[in-house]
């Protein structure tokens, strides 16, 4: 099976010219980004770290990894994604490579590998997790650290992340998710582990409607995110 859906990618193309608008279609990406990026900056210094940003999108999390220090390359395979990514580097003046490219397709260029691969808020979208997982590991160099953040599959993700998210609040489109495409934590572990990758912790990212912002807890029932290791021979 591919490891890219035509039609989650032709979703978020409708939606491409408003990938910076923190009010948008994307405000939960906005909400959730210094939250994800302080994680990731508590387990790695990314200071002259070559890290890849697989589905990138618009460039959120890219041009905060390269504010952090770090040499980034984004691959989305969205067209107008990858135009809105390049069109925000003339405010930003950052320097980040952003390929419109799928990862299967930049893995066979045989590029150097990275010390570091985030995958973030993509592995619901795609019909076989396991196979983009696996083919970021080949990306990865030993002793590289790969960041992943999904939703799990559970009641509460289904009137949380859909019922509330997509049809309540209205902060995302509806049909934004498929619920069956939600991946548990001991899901992600296995597919980890079997790419060769040891899974260090997961964390859930939670929301709270009294102060209407995000932070990091025990509770993965919903929005998670963690890291795994590539061990070293």
């Amino acid at each position: 099976m591919p490891a890219v859906d035509s039609g989650e990618i032709a979703k978020f193309e409708q939606l491409a010219a408003r990938w910076w608008d923190p009010e948008g279609e994307f405000k939960p990406l906005h909400r959730i980004q210094p939250l994800r990026l302080d994680y990731i900056r508590s387990v790695v210094d990314l200071t002259g770290k070559c890290v890849l940003d697989v589905g990138c999108g618009g460039g959120l999390l890219s041009e905060g990894l390269a504010q952090s220090g770090a040499e980034v390359t984004g691959l989305e395979p969205g067209e107008g994604a990858v135009a809105a990514a390049r069109t925000h580097l003339r405010v930003s003046g950052l320097d980040i490579d952003y390929r419109q490219v799928g990862v299967g397709d930049f893995l066979a260029e045989g590029p150097e590998p990275f010390d570091v691969i985030t995958c973030m808020e993509v592995l619901e979208h795609v019909p076989d997790p396991s196979e983009l997982i696996d083919q970021c590991a080949n990306l990865l160099r030993p002793g590289g650290l790969m960041f992943v953040a999904t939703l799990n599959r559970t009641l509460r993700s289904y009137a949380m992340a859909i019922l509330g998210a997509e049809y309540i609040l209205g902060w995302l489109p509806r049909g934004t998710h498929d619920w069956d495409r939600f991946i548990t934590p001991g899901e992600m572990g296995d597919h980890l582990r079997h790419a060769g990758l040891v899974p260090r912790e997961f964390r859930g990212m939670i929301y709270n409607p009294l102060t209407n912002s995000f932070h990091l807890g025990r509770d993965v029932a919903v929005n998670y995110l963690g890291y795994a290791e590539k061990l070293r021979p």
